[in-house]
């Protein structure tokens, strides 16, 4: 069977953008592929993170998937850090990745921004720590969004140029999932920015732990324009607040664009909206409730991740086993 790796960053406020951009479709994965699902924290400190904050959003994102509906029993649920592999790899793959692959690395200029010189290295090097989570598994998939793409292409760099260093196939070059209609939520105030935490608006996103009051309200305050909905995904060009409102109740009914429009094109958006929470509170709602119940049992998640991570190492070790032998280093 194929393997999945997968990661996401546990910083905490999961929101729906997570949920339908991501967590889903790990949870729709579940039963087609050996699936690993990684909080990634080592990529977390590439930006200063308080220690105690992490613990608790390292918790609450794992709590989210299993909420979300994956199961820590059929699938490798662990935060990265439990793996040592992970590290250990990446610094291999900073010998092998080349400056100028990462110097086109478009992710990294956004987040440096003009303070690149007072950036950490761990933020530049990201791109090969990414690469190590997933072929330190012999990952064969990866879902991304696409923002994620160009690490992506960059690790298939690397596992060729490591292959091609020591002449070996060890290493696949592994293949990219984006599944789903909605794989890029917008906030709710503004349709042309990504949905963000980090967003000092709490109306721009809804967050898995809402509850329906919160829900109905963000959509009702969401951000619209004066024009009835169209009845085909063509009739959404140039209006991107209506596009990611439909985009949002098509991937929550799980219908495209089209089919959703052939259902509420012609409405106004104030009937839309009640619609659309209505929606929203079903299927959102009860895993806001699952991820607060599970929050208030930290004993039960780190048992899951500790289980977890035990799981990944009995598959990484004997894999990294074989690139030190490849390498040249001498082992027991």
């Amino acid at each position: 069977m194929n393997r999945i790796f997968s990661g996401i960053q546990p910083t905490g406020n999961l929101h729906l953008g997570n949920y339908l951009g991501a967590i889903r479709n790990w949870v729709d994965l579940q039963g087609q592929y050996e699936c690993l699902y990684c909080m990634v924290d080592l990529h977390a400190i590439t930006v200063w993170q308080k220690p105690d904050e992490l613990r608790s959003s390292t918790r609450e994102v794992t709590a989210g998937l299993i909420a979300a509906g994956i199961d820590p029993d059929k699938n490798i649920v662990f935060n990265q850090s439990q793996n040592p592999d992970h590290a250990s790899l990446a610094w291999i793959f900073n010998c092998v990745a080349r400056l100028g692959w990462l110097n086109r690395m478009t992710q990294f200029k956004e987040k440096a921004g003009k303070h690149r010189e007072n950036a950490s290295v761990g933020l530049y090097a990201y791109p090969n720590l990414m690469a190590a989570d997933i072929l330190a598994y012999l990952a064969t998939h990866v879902p991304v969004g696409e923002d994620q793409k160009q690490h992506l292409e960059l690790a298939r760099d690397i596992a060729q140029k490591f292959n091609n260093d020591f002449g070996v196939e060890l290493f696949p070059l592994p293949e990219p999932l984006i599944l789903g209609e909605a794989t890029r939520v917008m906030s709710l105030r503004d349709g042309r920015a990504k949905m963000s935490k980090s967003d000092p608006s709490e109306y721009s996103r809804i967050n898995l732990t809402d509850g329906p009051d919160e829900i109905s309200q963000k959509i009702r305050r969401a951000k619209t324009d004066p024009d009835a909905l169209p009845s085909e995904a063509a009739g959404l060009e140039g209006r991107p607040e209506a596009a990611n409102l439909i985009g949002i109740y098509a991937a929550l009914a799980r219908k495209t664009r089209d089919e959703a429009l052939a259902e509420i094109g012609g409405m106004q958006f104030s009937a839309f909206k009640q619609a659309l929470t209505e929606l929203a509170v079903s299927v959102l709602g009860p895993i806001g409730e699952e991820m607060q119940r599970l929050v208030k049992d930290p004993g039960y998640i780190d048992s899951v991740l500790h289980k977890g991570g035990a799981r990944a190492r009995a598959i990484s070790q004997p894999i990294m086993q074989e690139v030190y032998e490849k390498v040249g280093f001498v082992q027991p």
